[in-house]
Formats: C-alpha cells, sequence, structure tokens
C-alpha cells in the first residue's frame, strides 16, 4: 500500500523540499510511467535523477573517506567506498525513511512485492539524491553529506568490526537456493604477486559452469567480487 502523505517523508529526511516535483519524480518507477504513457498521459520516471545520484554519492563518498581516513592509500580508501555505497547499504539507507513504502510502482510490480526489492530501493535512494541535489541550490552538498554521513559512519563501524559479512556472496546464494537443485561453489583459480601483495582469483560456479569471476587482495574479497558478476549476469546489478 502507497503512502501518498509525502510531508511525512520530508519529515523524516529533515528536508523541505522547494519543488516538489523533484521528489515525486524520484519515486516514480518507469512501470508507473509506462502504465501512464499507455493512457495518453506523459509521467517522468526516476531513472535519470538514479544515474545523477549515483555520480552525487560518489563525490561525496570520496571526500567523506578522503577527510576521514588521510593515511589511507587509494586501495583501502577503494575497499572503504565499496562498502559504504554498495547495493546493500544503500538499501538499508533507503529503509531507514521506508521509501518503498513512497513508490509510485506500476500494477505489475505492486503486485511482486517490489516495494521491499533491494535493487529497486536502491536505484530510489540514487534518485532521491539526484533530486535534492537539483532542488537544495547552494546548499545541496551540505544537504546531502548530512543525510548520507550518518549511515557511513554506521557501515563503516561495522565493517572494521568484521560485522559485514559478504552481501554479494549471501545475496546470490539467495537466488540460487530458489532452485532447489543448482550448487554454487568459489574455486580458486590463479594467485599473482609476492607473499606481502598478494592477488587472488577465485571463479563463482554454479553446478559446472562459470558464472562470475573476481580478483582481490584476499580470497573472500576475490569470492565477493565473482559473485557480484554473477549477479550482474542474472540481471540483480
Amino acid at each position: 500500500m502507497q503512502n501518498t502523505n509525502l510531508s511525512e517523508l520530508e519529515a523524516r529526511l529533515g528536508y523541505k523540499f522547494n519543488n516538489i516535483e523533484y521528489l515525486k519524480t524520484a519515486l516514480t518507477h518507469s512501470s508507473y510511467s509506462n502504465e501512464w504513457k499507455l493512457k495518453g498521459r506523459v509521467v517522468e520516471h526516476n531513472e535519470r535523477l538514479e544515474f545523477l545520484g549515483d555520480s552525487v554519492l560518489s563525490i561525496i563518498a570520496a571526500t567523506y573517506l578522503f577527510n576521514k581516513y588521510p593515511d589511507q592509500p587509494e586501495g583501502e580508501l577503494t575497499r572503504r567506498r565499496a562498502v559504504i555505497v554498495c547495493r546493500e547499504a544503500l538499501s538499508s539507507y533507503a529503509k531507514a525513511f521506508d521509501l518503498g513504502s513512497f513508490l509510485f510502482l506500476g500494477n505489475g510490480e505492486e503486485k511482486n512485492n517490489a516495494r521491499v526489492r533491494k535493487s529497486l530501493l536502491e536505484n530510489t535512494f540514487e534518485a532521491l539524491v539526484g533530486a535534492i541535489y537539483l532542488d537544495g541550490n547552494a546548499h545541496r552538498m551540505e544537504i546531502i553529506s548530512g543525510l548520507v554521513h550518518p549511515f557511513f559512519e554506521k557501515e563503516l563501524d561495522a565493517w572494521e568490526k568484521g560485522k559485514v559479512v559478504g552481501d554479494y556472496k549471501s545475496e546470490l546464494q539467495q537466488i540460487i537456493q530458489q532452485s532447489g537443485v543448482d550448487t554454487l561453489t568459489y574455486a580458486l583459480v590463479g594467485t599473482k604477486g609476492p607473499d606481502h601483495e598478494k592477488t587472488f582469483e577465485v571463479e563463482a560456479r554454479l553446478n559446472s559452469n562459470i558464472i562470475g569471476r573476481g580478483t582481490g587482495r584476499t580470497k573472500r574479497e576475490a569470492e565477493q567480487n565473482a559473485a557480484r558478476e554473477a549477479l550482474a549476469l542474472f540481471g540483480e546489478i
């Protein structure tokens, strides 16, 4: 059931839009737009805002990490950025504001329980960031930073304490388990470099078929990257 009270969402965000149409567009899924298109009415969906929001989040995350970890090399900053802007993280940010309940969805997506789908929530959060960026004028980066920094802190704290377990592997495993018969395994197929700076290469295999490859500084990281590639193959990313 959709919550149409956008003032309630603004209160949760702690931000009141100057142009509420930006927020409406950020919450409009393409399925809703397509249904209205068939009726002869143009309703803009959120994919362009999602594109913009993704880029805005990237620079905000990079700036945040650059300032927070002045002594960390580029590789470590990249690893941390992956933690705070991955699908699992962004969808959890969306859930914190209950964005799913405010979405404008087509009937088919509504029936498929899309309001809780991680990929859709991730995209919606990115679109929301894009909407605030367009609406916030001179203070837009400060507004968005204030919105996301607490989430970044929480994600990094959990990650640094070892509480964040491979999101991509868990998500892929859930998908594979739905078939009930297929077996997912990870195989180490190569290593490169000296002991203090090894790179591991791993294949994700579904039965005997390779569905993803990944590299990393640890086997766990390589497995995560292999699982991510597999999710992309399945259209989940």
